[in-house]
């Protein structure tokens, strides 16, 4: 009779979900035996790279005329197409559908599969347009979304065991917005273990893997939207940022992402492993694609309709068209000590301010940040602390920690042990107090990037959008040159740039800036271990970022720098 009324292990709740999100792909998208033993397995051990050998492609599961849709459409030329009835809504669903299907059984990228829903979706669509009409101005536009957003009727496990069997009775604010604009939602996607680490594993769903290197992660929290749209699985998706979680995945995967200031895109009603009502630094929610002009229209038709209408949490503030600069006065965030880059990142960065200055913009290196760098990000590290409701779920549900998150407490820990007479210490305080005193530290901060912003009458920033490219499964830390950009609540945009490659192939040394010596990583420095033959080909980035509510400024001067780094004319 015990043995009846024994609750479910952690493991066996977890299984259930698996196999139930595994049966939505339909038998006939399912890749077999033999095609998956052309890879080299367990996958996570092995170097196995899906966009280059075009796996999807060569999975057969596609029609050619399916991966023409996924693989040579723009977003703007998908919503041309699909409102002058070049192509139906039913077959450009269908193709997202079976891609991300596929993507799913290479990758692990998905959670809840939509796909019935999508297909009714895209008929009544059709329908409609059939009578001459359009839904919106995203009419028929297939869109992905990460896990943490509600969509009627199915669960936002967030890879949190705790939250299994919570279906969700209503849509989160922007699928109500989405579905408005005549968009198509068909899958969501995969996070980390609390949303709070850069290597998207837990333990409900698994592992996702980096499509251009299955040894590695495509990094969190927005991991899974990340490795989806680097194979093309989707046009265009949405996930959240509150350290970095659009930006290190985009960068991890060679992709665009797009971190607008907090409250202009909605985020209200999310699935959160945090406290209800308590707001410390505050998550934005923003686009990935392959296609940085598609964002600009995605982010322009959200904002056609007012969002703040359907949203509390949503600012009023309208979408600004801002016109473009001929020459751009261009910060540029250099590597701290703190922090070393590896030598694909220093080069990255190196080679795009070479690229900017030699097409006429105008450089100004900034080299008065390396311990406001620090102050930023153990701001927001001591106000992520105050909040123990992901651990109490963690706890609550009996599965174990993942791994990434004790390697992110042992490098804060390493920091803060280095620096005890710079950083805030623990006190007495109760939280409220604690709190306040943050604010006063991260306010006074604020001050001192704007003034030194207005002071050098900077247009735009440049920075490294991570210490290192994607790394090894359960290495990836912390994000300094991400989260500081939370602290300050900038808007940022991530801009693919080059790879790995044999200029590349060394040993990760640090150089005295004083002295030009090389030294080995020392005691407080912070870095993942470097190893050039395993990163190979991998994808590298720059960041580029505005000051608070300058969105549409970010966005507009992102597309020039991406169009200088990708060889236009000069100014």
């Amino acid at each position: 009779m015990d043995s009846i009324n024994k609750p479910d292990s952690w493991e066996e709740k977890a299984a259930r979900k698996r196999e139930e999100c595994a049966n939505r792909i339909p038998t006939e998208w399912r890749l077999s035996d033999a095609f998956m033993a052309k890879f080299s397995t367990p996958l996570a051990e092995n170097k196995n790279d899906f966009i280059r050998n075009a796996a999807i492609r060569e999975s057969g599961i596609l029609t050619e005329r399916e991966l023409r849709i996924t693989e040579e459409y723009t977003v703007a030329e998908l919503l041309y197409a699909l409102a002058n009835s070049h192509l139906t809504s039913v077959e450009v669903t269908l193709a997202y559908c079976k891609r991300a299907a596929v993507a799913q059984q290479l990758v692990s990228c998905l959670t809840e599969t939509l796909f019935e829903e999508a297909q009714q979706r895209a008929q009544y669509l059709d329908d409609l347009r059939s009578q001459g009409k359009l839904a919106g101005p995203l009419h028929g536009l297939p869109v992905s979304l990460k896990d943490n957003f509600h969509y009627k009727g199915r669960e936002a496990t967030t890879g949190m065991v705790s939250f299994i069997g919570g279906t969700s009775t209503k849509n989160t604010a922007l699928v109500d917005i989405l579905l408005r604009l005549g968009a198509v939602l068909y899958v969501k996607t995969n996070v980390p273990q609390t949303m709070m680490t850069s290597d998207s594993h837990n333990n409900v769903f698994g592992r996702t893997l980096n499509p251009w290197n299955t040894r590695l992660g495509p990094g969190g929290s927005s991991g899974g939207e990340g490795a989806l749209i680097a194979l093309r699985g989707s046009p265009i998706g949405l996930g959240t940022d509150i350290a970095g979680s659009i930006r290190i995945p985009t960068h991890f995967c060679g992709t665009y992402g797009f971190k607008p200031s907090t409250s202009r895109i909605p985020n209200g009603f999310m699935r959160t492993c945090s406290t209800p009502g308590l707001k410390f630094i505050l998550s934005s929610t923003g686009p990935l694609s392959l296609d940085l002009n598609g964002i600009e229209i995605f982010l322009k038709a959200i904002f056609s309709i007012r969002p703040a209408l359907y949203d509390s949490t949503a600012l009023d503030i309208p979408w600004r068209d801002v016109p473009g600069k001929p020459v751009l006065r261009i910060g540029v965030m250099q590597e701290t000590f703190l922090f070393p880059l590896h030598p694909p990142i220093r080069r990255a960065l190196n080679e795009a301010v070479s690229l900017l200055e030699a097409q006429g913009h105008e450089i100004v290196h900034l080299n008065e940040h390396n311990f406001e760098l620090l102050e930023a990000n153990d701001i927001a590290w001591n106000i992520f602390n105050l909040d123990q409701a992901a651990r109490d779920l963690i706890i609550k549900s009996g599965e174990p920690v993942v791994p990434a998150i004790g390697i992110i407490m042992q490098q804060i820990e390493k920091v803060k042990n280095t620096f005890p007479y710079f950083l805030g210490q623990p006190t007495d305080c109760d939280r409220m107090e604690t709190l306040a005193n943050l604010n006063v530290r991260r306010e006074k901060l604020r001050q001192r990037y704007r003034n030194r912003w207005l002071r050098y009458e900077l247009d735009i920033c440049i920075a490294p959008s991570s210490q290192n490219t994607a790394v090894s499964h359960d290495t990836s830390g912390i994000a300094p040159y991400a989260t500081f950009l939370n602290t300050l609540d900038y808007p940022a945009c991530i801009l693919p740039f080059g790879e790995v490659n044999e200029l590349d192939n060394e040993e990760f040394k640090l150089v005295n800036e004083l002295t030009d010596k090389e030294y080995k990583l020392q005691e407080g420095q912070v870095a993942v271990e470097y190893d050039y033959e395993l990163l190979k080909g991998t994808p590298t980035s720059i960041q580029c970022f505005t000051m608070t509510m300058q969105d549409e400024e970010c966005l507009q001067m992102a597309k020039q720098i991406d169009e200088c780094l990708k060889g236009g004319k000069k100014v």
